[in-house]
């Protein structure tokens, strides 16, 4: 199954997350098939906080991808900033 999920980046005390489409079984920051935005949670100053990609979070939910709950209140927070 094809989730779309976070993948965690950053430095130690410094988390920084891609959100990836990728296949379930893949390891959390493993290999991944699309990186469609970020999530940047320690962003300051004129930094972006978030950034999504709706048309290929669309594209890949139309081919039967799945948002883990995180994703989805990220995305949902992102439209109703946008």
């Amino acid at each position: 199954m094809v989730v779309i999920r976070l993948a965690r980046g950053g430095a130690k005390k410094r988390p920084f997350f891609n959100i990836v489409v990728t296949d379930s079984r893949a390891r959390r920051d493993g290999r991944f098939i699309e990186r469609v935005g970020f999530y940047n949670p320690v962003a300051a100053g004129a930094e972006q906080p978030l950034r999504v990609a709706f048309d290929r979070i669309e594209h890949w939910k139309s081919h039967g991808a799945q948002l883990s709950p995180t994703v989805e209140r990220l995305v949902t927070q992102a439209k109703a900033a946008a």
